[in-house]
């Protein structure tokens, strides 16, 4: 079953939780939370749900984002695309090596 995050929402109880913290970590939240359209609440509980000792039994990602796990999978890749990523891989372990 297909559903946004939103719509997931619905479905799981919510509690609030109240953080203490830092002004300057807090603001350095608020930013992050706008840079990638979501909220602290939710990147502190994917962060929670992510770093769980059982995270295997708990939902990864949010949903919009497993359904788009391996879209491009069998999707044809030009000749030159191939060659920008070798020579990209080439870059990174030059870079790394």
């Amino acid at each position: 079953m297909d559903m946004t995050y939103k719509a997931w929402l619905k479905y799981v109880m919510q509690a609030k939780l109240t953080l203490r913290m830092e002004e300057s970590v807090i603001r350095k939240a608020k930013r992050m939370a706008r840079q990638k359209r979501s909220s602290v609440s939710r990147m502190v509980a994917q962060f929670i749900i992510a770093e769980s000792e059982d995270a295997g039994s708990e939902l990864k990602y949010p949903p919009i984002t497993s359904s788009m796990i391996g879209i491009l999978k069998d999707a044809p890749v030009k000749d030159e695309e191939v060659d920008l990523i070798e020579d990209y891989k080439q870059h990174l372990q030059e870079k790394h090596s």
